[in-house]
Order: structure tokens, then C-alpha cells, then sequence
């Protein structure tokens, strides 16, 4: 598991130490620096995938690929840098797991979109959760809903990758539909069967009453067809297929978070941006209460919200005895004359919070001063 986090030089931080739990939430106003964390990790994964983290320290930063396109060094170079007299520019990321650091430091070029790592800065190995099949980094802008998604028998099968975008979770379902999961936390008590494929249908239910899902490859092509049916609630009740382009964004959007969090086991890493994207307020409570299920079999999450309903249900999570509260790390993010600062309330055991910073999920109560004054 990754226990800390650290930046030097890189965007919004000039230096900052980011601690890590099980599940970590990472909250506060747009263009505070929580998407630089979640990048952070994905720049980390993008250069070794591409074999950039050699044992001899060869390789460097991979600044745009399939995870990640930050630019060049000078997009990603914190702005209020004032290099140390005798030193040069650098940007370095370390990250704490299971005890052991490991640590890039790569050299900055203003104009390239690879930074080679500085000689005798690299770490020969690599943290296992970052770097093994079980990551996913699902970002906030998911795939549309589409009347067909891609059949990749690489990424979907042979590393068992949703896509950024979601756009390999369809296919990964199909081809898993009958695996079994036996993680107790996250099966859902309202099916029998273990089968990954019911199991979505059954937490899908929880954000949609009454869908069921139905996946298929479409022969002769690389193509696979997604489709949609409703039981007897909801206003489309029916028993045809639906395209997922006559149900809206919501399902289309929450589909591939479902997936990851219901297929990942223990010592998996996921990273999710904005997991109540479209999502009816119910929804997004049911949503942190699967991430809360998986978390506790196992898997760490890292979730950027902006969403009191995701909270909610995490601190209901806890309250629930879903997750123990020492699992739950909240972190606001806020400037503060010029700079990030990280703020982290403590999860009691009955879901309460140790303090409210001015700021952190409070637009509520704002709002209903002001209806009442």
C-alpha cells in the first residue's frame, strides 16, 4: 500500500508530503492541486509502462501518453520555483510503501515532454501496487454513452485495463462475466450468485432501479455491444435492450467505476476522478459505499470528489462498521497565499468529524444562512 506521497517542483507544489489511507479522499475548490496527486501516480505509471525506469537509472518523466498529457517541463515545473544557489532545476517524485521510499528525481528541460532522471536518483524497484496489473485510473471525463466500445484483447485481457476513460470496462465485462468474486465486503447480499457480471447488475441496481446489463461482442469486428434492460420500476420499464445512448450519461459514467471497484482485489490501486459524475444524489452515496466495500477487501483507492453525497456515504460506510475509520483519509485542499495548503479532518468510528474547515463541504450550510437570514 502507498503510504505517502511527496512533490518537489511538480505544479501546484513546491514541496508538500501527502499521507495516504486505505481510502483517501481528496476534496477542496477546482485548481487547488488534487488532480496533481492523482497525475502525480499516473505520470509515474506511464513512464514505466514505456520502460523508462530502467535499473541503471536510465529513462526519465513521459510527460504526454496514455495516462497522462501534461505538456513539457515548463507546464509542469511549479510556477514560484526559485532554484537553490549551487543546484540545479529538477522535479522529483517519491512515494512511501510497505516501509520502503523509492524516488525520481528527473532533470528540467523547459521545452521537452521527456525529463530524463537526474544520474543515481532513480529507485531499482518499484512499488507493486503502483506498477502491477491491478491499477486503474479512471478519470473524470469518462467515455460517452456509445451504441458499441472497443474489444481490446490487450488491455482489456491480457492487463486487465479499463482505460482512462473507461472505454475497455465493456469488453473486460464480457470476458469476465462468470469469474467469481469472493471478497465478503463487496458482494452484495441481495444475489446469490458470485459472478462478476450479477454483481454489477446488483450494485448498478443500487444507483438504477431495475437495470440489468447485457454485454456482447459484435462478430467480425474488434467491437463489443453494450445494452441496457429494465425490470418493473423506473419510467423505461421493458425487457428490450436499451442503447446506452437512450439512458444518459449517468450509467455509461458509473459503469466503469462499478467494475473497477468490484474487480479488484487485494493490493490493487485505483485512482478515480469524480466518481458521482452524472449521478442522482442517491446514487452517489451507494457509490462511496462500494468504494468503502473495496477498500475494505483490500484494494487502496485514491478518489478526487467533489461531491458532500460521497462523503456521506463514506462516513455512513464507517458508521456501519464497512470500513474501520483508521482506513479513511480526508484531505482538503485550499490556497492560502499562494500556496497549497492540506488540510485533514479525522473519521471518528460513529462517522463524525473531528473539525469542519472553513470551506470543506460546507456550501450548504452557507446557503441555508443565507435562506434564513
Amino acid at each position: 500500500m502507498l503510504d505517502t506521497i511527496r512533490l518537489t517542483n511538480f505544479k501546484a507544489f513546491a514541496d508538500a508530503e501527502i499521507p495516504l489511507g486505505r481510502l483517501t479522499l481528496l476534496t477542496g475548490l477546482n485548481s487547488a492541486g488534487k488532480s496533481t496527486v492523482l497525475q502525480s501516480l499516473g505520470l509515474l505509471r506511464q513512464s514505466g509502462d514505456a520502460g523508462l525506469f530502467g535499473d541503471e537509472d536510465e529513462g526519465g518523466f513521459l510527460l504526454n501518453g496514455t495516462m497522462v498529457d501534461l505538456g513539457t517541463g515548463q507546464d509542469v515545473l511549479h510556477e514560484d520555483y526559485v532554484p537553490v544557489k549551487g543546484t540545479e532545476r529538477g522535479i522529483a517524485l517519491a512515494l512511501d510503501a510497505d516501509g520502503t521510499e523509492f524516488r525520481w528525481a528527473a532533470e528540467y528541460h523547459a521545452e521537452n515532454d521527456l525529463l530524463p532522471l537526474r544520474s543515481g536518483a532513480g529507485q531499482s524497484g518499484l512499488p507493486l501496487s503502483l506498477f502491477d496489473r491491478g491499477f486503474q485510473y479512471l478519470k473524470a471525463e469518462r467515455l460517452s454513452p456509445a451504441v458499441s466500445y472497443p474489444r481490446s484483447h490487450e488491455a482489456a485481457i491480457r492487463r486487465g485495463f479499463l482505460g482512462c476513460q473507461g472505454e475497455h470496462a465493456v469488453n473486460f465485462l464480457r470476458h469476465h462475466a462468470d469469474d467469481l468474486m469472493v471478497e465478503e465486503p463487496l458482494r452484495h447480499p441481495a444475489v446469490d450468485s458470485a459472478g462478476l457480471l450479477h454483481q454489477v447488475d446488483a450494485w448498478m441496481r443500487e444507483i438504477c432501479p431495475g437495470v440489468n446489463l447485457e454485454a456482447s461482442a459484435i462478430d467480425g469486428t474488434d467491437l463489443v455491444r453494450l445494452g441496457y434492460q429494465f425490470g418493473t420500476a423506473g419510467p423505461l420499464a421493458s425487457n428490450r435492450p436499451h442503447r446506452p445512448t437512450n439512458v444518459g450519461f449517468g450509467l455509461s459514467y458509473v459503469l466503469p467505476i462499478v467494475i473497477a471497484c468490484l474487480s479488484a482485489g487485494p493490493g490493487s490501486l485505483l485512482l478515480l476522478e469524480n466518481p458521482e459524475a452524472h449521478l442522482h444524489p442517491r446514487g452517489q452515496t451507494r457509490m462511496a459505499m462500494l468504494m468503502a466495500a473495496a477498500a475494505a477487501a483490500g484494494a487502496q483507492l485514491i478518489v478526487e470528489t467533489h461531491s458532500d453525497h460521497v462523503l456521506n456515504g463514506l462516513r455512513i460506510a464507517v458508521k456501519n462498521k464497512t470500513l474501520p475509520h483508521t482506513d479513511v483519509r480526508l484531505l482538503y485542499f485550499h490556497r492560502s497565499a499562494g500556496r497549497v495548503e492540506i488540510l485533514s479532518p479525522n473519521v471518528g468510528p460513529d462517522g463524525m468529524l473531528s473539525d469542519w474547515p472553513d470551506g470543506f463541504f460546507d456550501e450548504w450550510e452557507n446557503s441555508l444562512d443565507q435562506l434564513l437570514d
